[in-house]
């Protein structure tokens, strides 16, 4: 499905490019191409002999391909970025940016059902290649596995008396769209905290669907493989769980544990930290609502 819906501004544009100090004739990647707001910014700062590969799987994303000979757009799931850029014949990178979640026009397609602003089938599939979607989710996860989506990836308190709910609705029907889904959890929803809670499900759902906390894994522990000695990561994460992630590994290359002492007894890691935790500014806000939420951190290799 091609369109040609706008895609709107790319949260903290400036500083999360400034963040990658690009190199003139280096080669960088954005992972999140969307609708190439990043990208246009990189390929503005690149000499004649840079490279750029972006990686998008929504094939929406191809159709703001860039006409740059600099620039080549993959279209897969950026988990598996080292296979593309060896393919490429690319071993080691000088940046790589990503912004992570849903695309504004994605949650701008009705059809995609990312959406809690409008009735539409139960998908959440940021590519259409993918088998599991939100429907099978919601119609055929046991309730001990749709009370740990809850849990673990929307963070709700309640989530096995929300996971019990919808086992014992869809035994009657199949919940077939997002207006059903929130019908069935209606007693969940007081008026007060409705879109809280409601972005929450969704979020939780949404993270399932597409094992994006997997591929943020994948993604990572690769990205320290193929960036050069002083290569910069540049990543905007919008909630918690995404951030949390990105903070532990630019913090010590790791998700759980501590990294190994060397033989002076000083912990080894392998990035460091570059500059502050950035947050959009009140101006950046208004002009684009997604980002309140957004956190960019940047890390430099060793």
């Amino acid at each position: 499905m091609t369109t040609t819906m706008e895609y709107h501004n790319p949260v903290l544009l400036h500083e999360s490019v400034d963040g990658l100090n690009i190199k003139p004739d280096g080669v960088y990647v954005d992972v999140t191409f969307g609708g190439g707001g990043h990208s246009k910014e990189i390929l503005k700062r690149l000499g004649p002999n840079g490279k750029l590969f972006a990686f998008d799987q929504d094939e929406d994303a191809l159709a703001n391909a860039l006409n740059d000979d600099r620039f080549t757009l993959i279209n897969e799931n950026f988990r598996f970025i080292k296979r593309f850029l060896r393919f490429y014949g690319v071993k080691s990178v000088d940046g790589i940016l990503g912004d992570l979640g849903v695309s504004s026009h994605q949650f701008d397609v009705p059809e995609r059902g990312f959406s809690t602003r409008f009735d539409a089938g139960l998908d959440m599939r940021m590519s259409q290649k993918n088998d599991l979607n939100a429907y099978k989710v919601v119609n055929e996860y046991e309730e001990a596995e749709l009370k740990r989506v809850f849990l673990d990836y929307g963070e709700l308190k309640n989530a096995p008396a929300l996971a019990r709910t919808i086992v014992e609705e869809r035994e009657r029907y199949p919940i077939k769209t997002t207006d059903e889904l929130k019908e069935v959890l209606a007693r969940f929803l007081p008026d007060r905290v409705k879109n809280k809670i409601l972005a929450q499900i969704y979020q939780a759902i949404r993270i399932e669907v597409n094992q994006e906390m997997d591929v943020l894994k994948e993604f990572l522990e690769q990205s320290l493989e193929i960036l050069s000695p002083e290569g910069r990561l540049s990543i905007i994460s919008y909630h918690s769980l995404e951030d949390r992630l990105v903070k532990r590994f630019m913090k010590n290359g790791l998700f759980d544990g501590e990294p190994e002492r060397d033989f002076f007894g000083n912990f080894s890691v392998p990035f460091k930290s570059v500059g502050k935790l950035i947050v959009p500014n009140n101006e950046q806000i208004k002009e684009n609502n997604r980002a309140r939420s957004a956190k960019l951190r940047i890390a430099e290799k060793k």
